[in-house]
C-alpha cells in the first residue's frame, strides 16, 4: 500500500469520524425540535417518526400549539426575565472582578501570589452538592432574596474559574507593554483599563460566555432557593416543573418547546461571538 493510498484512507476515516460525531452531538437537539412540533397523539405513535406526521393519514403535520402554550404561560415568561437578570448579572460581575484579579495575579508582583492562585484553584474543586446545605442555611438566616442568593451562589463557582483563566491570558501578554506604560507615566489601573483589558477581549468573551451558560442552565441551587418563591424561578426550574402545571398527562411537547426556546439565546450568542471565542480558545497555544 502506497503512502498516497494510506493518506487517502486516513482522510476518509477522519471525515467518517467527523460525520459520526456531528450526528451524535446534533441528533438530541434535532429530536427535541422534532418532538416540540408533535401533539400527544403524534408523540405516542409507534413506530416513532423522524418528522411530525398525522396519526391517521401519516402525512407530515406540524403541531404549533406547544409553542403557543409556552408563550402564553406567564410563569415561563417570568422565568425568562429572571434568567436574564441572574445570568447577565453573574456574567458582568464575574468578568469585572475576574479581570481585576487576573491582571493582579498575572502582571503584578506581591507576596502570597502563588498561594492565592492555589486557593482560587482549590475553590473550583468542591462539588455543588457539597456546599448546598451550608449555603442554604446561611442565605435563609440572612434573609437574602432568591434572585440575589442565586447571583451570589453562582459567583462562588464562576468567579474562581474566570479569575484563573484570565490570569493565564494576562500572563501571556508581553511584559514590555506593561513596562512601557509605566515609563510613560501610566498608573497600574490606567495600564489595566486602557491597554491590557482591550487586548484580552477574546478571553473576556470566552470566559463570559461560559459563565453565562453556567448561570443560565443551573438547576440545583435555583430549585432550592426558589422552593418557596415561585415568582423567582429561572428557566430550568420552570421547564422541570411543567408537568406539575397540567393534569392527567405529562406535556412532553411543551417541555421540548420550552427547552428549544431557552436554548436560542445561547445559540445566538455563540454565533455572534464565534470568532472571538475561537481566538480566546487558541490564544497562547503557540509561542514565538
Amino acid at each position: 500500500m502506497t503512502s498516497k493510498t494510506k493518506h487517502r484512507i486516513s482522510r476518509i476515516l477522519l471525515w467518517v469520524l467527523i460525520v459520526v460525531m456531528t450526528i451524535w452531538m446534533l441528533f438530541p437537539f434535532y429530536w427535541a425540535i422534532n418532538s416540540s412540533f408533535k401533539s400527544e397523539a403524534q408523540l405516542a405513535m409507534m413506530p416513532t417518526t423522524f418528522v411530525p406526521r398525522d396519526p391517521v393519514t401519516n402525512e407530515v403535520s406540524v403541531y404549533t400549539l406547544n409553542y403557543e402554550a409556552v408563550f402564553t404561560n406567564e410563569a415561563f415568561l417570568r422565568a425568562i426575565v429572571n434568567s436574564v437578570i441572574v445570568a447577565g448579572t453573574v456574567t458582568f460581575l464575574a468578568l469585572a472582578i475576574g479581570a481585576f484579579a487576573g491582571f493582579a495575579l498575572g502582571k503584578l508582583r506581591y507576596r502570597g501570589k502563588d498561594a492565592t492562585l492555589y486557593v482560587i484553584l482549590a475553590m473550583t474543586m468542591f462539588p455543588a452538592i457539597a456546599v448546598l446545605t451550608g449555603l442554604y442555611a446561611i442565605i435563609t438566616n440572612l434573609g437574602i432574596p432568591p434572585i440575589a442568593s442565586m447571583i451570589i451562589t453562582y459567583l462562588l463557582f464562576s468567579l474562581p474559574f474566570t479569575a484563573w483563566v484570565l490570569t493565564a491570558f494576562f500572563r501571556e501578554l508581553p511584559t514590555e507593554i506593561f513596562q512601557s506604560a509605566q515609563v510613560d507615566g501610566a498608573t497600574p489601573f490606567q495600564t489595566f483599563y486602557m491597554i491590557m483589558l482591550p487586548l484580552t477581549a477574546p478571553a473576556l468573551v470566552t470566559t463570559g460566555l461560559l459563565a453565562f451558560i453556567g448561570a443560565w442552565n443551573e438547576y440545583l441551587f435555583a430549585l432550592t432557593f426558589t422552593s418557596i418563591a415561585p415568582d423567582a424561578r429561572t428557566l430550568p426550574v420552570i421547564i422541570a416543573n411543567f408537568p406539575s402545571q397540567y393534569s392527567m398527562q405529562i406535556p412532553f411537547g411543551e417541555i421540548m418547546a420550552a427547552g428549544i426556546i431557552s436554548s436560542i439565546p445561547l445559540i445566538i450568542m455563540v454565533f455572534v461571538f464565534q470568532r472571538r471565542i475561537v481566538a480566546g480558545l487558541t490564544a497562547g497555544a503557540v509561542k514565538g
